[in-house]
């Protein structure tokens, strides 16, 4: 295992528990952790982006460049997000909501794929 996998694995592992606990504690009313959930799901998202960007030094990628292409992209994915997230929530806290919520949930799960070719794109094949 090469040394920046290594890093990228450990550190992607405490990200994503610190992010995944944080909403626990956000989303589980009987724990009582709401302010608590937000800060530790705070951290462990910080983590995340901590994590991608060590991996981009190691890996010897140039740094991001900003422009509204990208911003554009960032904000359809956290949209894209949010939708399939509210799904969720429409099946799982809310009584009576299953079906809704479901085609709500399916219908950010097709944003969420409209991600893959906004940022790999198409690739012809040749024959």
């Amino acid at each position: 295992m090469e040394k920046k996998t290594f890093i990228t694995l450990v550190m992607s592992v405490v990200g994503g528990m610190l992010f995944s606990l944080g909403m626990c504690m956000c989303l589980v009313s009987e724990w009582g952790t709401f302010d608590q959930g937000v800060v530790v799901g705070a951290i462990g998202a910080v983590e995340l982006v901590i994590t991608w960007l060590v991996y981009r030094k190691m890996a010897g990628k140039e740094p991001i460049k900003l422009n509204a292409k990208l911003v554009a992209k960032v904000v359809y994915g956290i949209f894209a997000a949010l939708v399939f997230g509210i799904g969720m929530c429409m099946t799982m806290a809310f009584e009576g909501m299953m079906i809704q919520g479901i085609v709500v949930g399916i219908v950010g799960i097709v944003l969420l794929l409209g991600l893959i070719p906004m940022f790999v794109g198409f690739k012809s094949s040749e024959n």
